[in-house]
């Protein structure tokens, strides 16, 4: 399974948007806000919210056309297509 990263305005922007499949893990970086949607999306997707330390402290199932924003600022957010990873919140993850 590959890692894109979306790191610059656009790739954020864009995500997963219109993709018709996705079997590699999207991991948001320089984060402004962590709100996520599913405008635009045509599957369900895993969201796994991660802090600094690199453990993920939220996670949520949103099918599309949802909107969801954790309680506490993400450093990363990974997005897979839903039931991909076996994470769970309390998980360190390595990003690189």
């Amino acid at each position: 399974m590959k890692i894109i990263y979306a790191n610059s305005f656009f790739k954020r922007f864009k995500g997963l948007m219109g993709k018709k499949d996705f079997d590699d893990c999207m991991v948001f970086c320089n984060l402004k806000d962590s709100s996520i949607h599913t405008f635009f999306m045509r599957f369900t997707i895993d969201i796994y919210f991660i802090d600094e330390n690199r453990i993920i402290y939220d996670k949520k199932t949103l099918a599309p056309w949802k909107f969801y924003k954790p309680e506490k600022q993400a450093s990363f957010i990974l997005e897979t297509k839903h039931g991909k990873l076996d994470l769970k919140i309390g998980d360190y993850i390595n990003l690189t």
